[in-house]
């Protein structure tokens, strides 16, 4: 196998990893600024300029980020890279050391509906099994979970309480988390499913929300107004249209997206 990359740029821009999920460079030049802000990886003066316009930040982080909450407008990119987060925490950071005898590590990347998450099992299975080397670290695999051999599990799975119970969690992405609740009378509010999941995390584990923008309340928009723009803040806060995170999108793309779903214009 390709000698391991020394961090998740290296990974999807080596032939050998995921390099080959990532072909056009150019579609990807913001979400690798987001990336190096979420992992505290040495930014160039073009990745710094658009991590200080997107987070309203001066200072690049010196650490990982502890949460990292991100408002970005449709068909940026967003679930593929929050898919990659997922695969690369399961496959480059070793969990074992936090393990009790016959303790498995669960990354859990949950989606607002079963479309969105069927999406995100389609980007995480690619990762693995189209890739010579990683599929053979897969021990056991069903439609919504991958067993890999390092005792790793990463779990798919539409936000539910069902989804809360019985884990050691390594990191929580949340795909579009707020559409998770957009109904008042929801038996399943998105803060309270991530206030249920949070005991369950590891030392050292990741909190990701990625979604496109829906109102000014819910976990996405507290955190924004909370943390926007704090240098040193633990919790990192990005906010980009779509054009910033995918600049070669046809605009009419983003027209027709957002007139199909209104209540995303505000992130465009």
């Amino acid at each position: 196998m390709t000698a391991l990359p020394g961090n998740i740029l290296e990974a999807i821009s080596h032939p050998g990893w995921w390099g080959a999920w990532f072909p056009r460079p150019d579609e990807w030049v913001a979400w690798r600024a987001f990336l190096s802000a979420v992992f505290a990886l040495p930014m160039d003066s073009a990745q710094l300029e658009i991590y200080r316009a997107c987070t309203g930040r001066t200072e690049p982080p010196t650490v990982p980020a502890r949460e990292v909450w991100a408002p970005t407008g449709r068909r940026g990119g967003k679930t593929r890279i929050a898919s990659t987060v997922a695969a690369h925490l399961a496959v480059f950071v070793d969990w074992r050391r936090h393990l009790a005898p016959g303790e498995r590590a669960t990354i859990m990347l949950l989606a607002a509906d079963r479309r969105q998450a069927r999406t995100a099992m389609r980007y995480l299975r690619s990762l693995f099994v189209d890739h010579q080397g990683l599929r053979k670290l897969v021990d056991g695999e069903t439609q919504e979970s991958l067993e890999l051999k390092n005792r790793v599990v990463i779990e798919v799975a539409t936000a539910s309480f069902k989804t809360t119970r019985g884990y050691s969690v390594a990191a929580i992405v949340a795909d579009e988390i707020a559409f998770w609740s957009v109904d008042e009378a929801s038996a399943n509010p998105a803060q309270e499913i991530i206030n249920a999941l949070r005991p369950a995390m590891m030392r050292g584990a990741l909190l990701m929300a990625v979604s496109s923008p829906y109102s000014r309340r819910g976990p996405l928009w507290e955190n924004y107004r909370r943390h926007y723009g704090k240098d040193g803040d633990p919790v990192l806060v990005w906010q980009a249209p779509s054009k910033v995170m995918n600049p070669t999108i046809p605009q009419e793309v983003i027209d027709e997206a957002t007139e199909l779903d209104p209540a995303s214009a505000a992130a465009e």
